[in-house]
């Protein structure tokens, strides 16, 4: 029986390397995904507003004028 647990050994470092490979392959795939996202995001219209009061925001910041939103919009 002493010789079996050897091999198991083996076997259980083996399975455990693969699922580690398994695993960064894996976060690899999601760092990819979620930059395309962000890229999509940026380039939609939602990321331009956004940008914009990012932007706005700083410029506020930079001139504080108190009670008057950031972004000024209007009805025609």
């Amino acid at each position: 029986m002493g010789c079996f647990t050897c091999f198991n050994g083996a076997q259980k470092q083996q399975r455990k390397e693969e699922e580690r490979q398994a695993s960064a392959e894996a976060r690899a795939r999601a760092a990819e995904a979620a930059m395309r996202r962000e890229e999509e995001f940026k380039k939609s219209a939602a990321g331009r507003a956004a940008q914009a009061q990012i932007k706005k925001m700083a410029e506020q910041k930079a001139n504080p004028n108190k009670g008057e939103p950031v972004l000024k919009w209007q009805m025609t």
